[in-house]
């Protein structure tokens, strides 16, 4: 593919000490282009020169009110003109003239190219050492398993992407965690990703990062189980549902001894506890995909798409309605049970694996029916995918 235009995008705040160096070492990739390119320095809030020295070194300035480092990159991405967009920090941790495989991986098919710094290699102070080896490891190790990737650095802040490709995305976070939202909805949408070597150096801005480990990190994380549900809902509410029919159906009847352990009905109790739970996750877990595939966040599943076709507020209501009539008629067994004993004492062994599951019908019932109705609100509150960034 022939490279018509190239866009190089620089989101800065409080860049004086680097941004022209950046810039610079921007115009000498773009000399070695067969066509014109572009450099568009994103301000986002500067209270010293940065936008004064972007001007003066040739760069064109974009400004936009939205803080943070999603919302300046998705302002100047989406004012590039260029069919190939390639974006950078603008603390000189990244040189532009060494970006040339990018490009090149653009022109060989890749809709979307990440850097990857341990490749690459790590100027000595160039990263903290919780972020070279507890952040990025744990994210992208987190972000390889929930969106089936092979990549080795999710936090790499040089990047290359088309920008017909970019527009597909619907990008909404504007903090740190865009980063990750773009490599997921990347693979949400089967762009072709490819991965080059990056350096990163040190930077060369004279104020303090402006990364925060712990609150940015979590950020990332946040996000991760918020594209992919099935970290936080869909594995615990499997565990539970194990957990609580294993022990459920074993201690249904009678108590179970295990060397000198007697497992009677207090576990069959929170047996009934682990399937409420895993019930509840469930459910969450199906609103989440569903908001995410009504809001355009990620792409429609199988499992949720099933829910959405067939499932209604109707079918919700009724089968909790005859769910929530079983604990009745159950608890109903007791009281003539308790009434045959002239409402004295009973047996709490025979009883509570009675009532026990008569109390987790009832539950589950009145859950099911509500779900049923939060599932009808969100189905039809979502007539049209909106994003935050516009």
């Amino acid at each position: 593919m022939v490279v018509d235009s190239l866009s190089i995008v620089i989101p800065c705040l409080n860049e004086s000490a680097t941004i022209k160096s950046c810039i610079t070492r921007a115009k000498i990739l773009l000399a070695g282009l067969p066509n014109s390119g572009e450099i568009l320095v994103v301000d986002n809030g500067s209270t010293d020169n940065t936008t004064k020295i972007a001007e003066a070194a040739g760069a064109t300035v974009v400004t936009t009110p939205l803080k943070g480092y999603g919302a300046a990159l998705h302002a100047g991405i989406t004012a590039a003109n260029g069919n190939f967009i390639l974006f950078g920090d603008g603390d000189d941790s990244y040189h532009f003239d060494e970006a040339m495989p990018f490009i090149d991986q653009l022109c060989k098919g890749s809709d979307f190219v990440l850097g990857n710094r341990y490749k690459g290699g790590i100027e000595e102070g160039a990263m903290p050492f919780l972020h070279r080896y507890l952040g990025t490891p744990v994210i992208s190790f987190l972000g390889r398993k929930s969106f089936r990737l092979q990549l080795g650095d999710f936090n790499c802040g040089m990047r290359a992407i088309k920008k017909t490709s970019y527009e597909k995305l619907q990008m909404q976070s504007v903090g740190m965690e865009y980063a990750t939202e773009m490599i997921a909805k990347a693979s949400y949408q089967k762009l072709s990703i490819g991965e080059v070597a990056v350096k990163l150096y040190k930077d060369g801005r004279l104020t303090r990062p402006h990364l925060h480990t712990w609150s940015d990190g979590w950020r990332h994380f946040r996000l991760i189980l918020l594209l992919s549900p099935k970290w936080l809902l869909l594995f615990p509410s499997v565990l539970f549902l194990l957990l609580g029919l294993t022990f459920g159906s074993i201690l249904a009847y009678s108590y179970v001894r295990a060397a000198d352990m007697v497992l009677g009905i207090h576990t069959l109790y929170y047996s009934s506890v682990f399937l409420v739970i895993s019930f509840q996750l469930f459910q969450w877990y199906i609103l989440a995909k569903m908001h995410g595939i009504q809001t355009g966040l990620f792409p429609e599943k199988k499992m949720p798409a099933f829910f959405i076709r067939y499932f209604s507020f109707e079918k919700g209501l009724i089968l909790g309605l005859i769910l929530i009539l079983l604990g009745f008629i159950l608890s109903l067994s007791v009281f003539f049970l308790w009434k045959g004993k002239d409402f004295g004492p009973l047996d709490p062994l025979q009883t509570f694996r009675i009532v026990i599951p008569a109390g987790f019908l009832i539950m589950v019932g009145i859950q099911l029916i509500v779900f049923g109705f939060i599932f009808y609100t969100i189905r039809n509150l979502y007539s049209k995918k909106s994003t935050v960034l516009g």
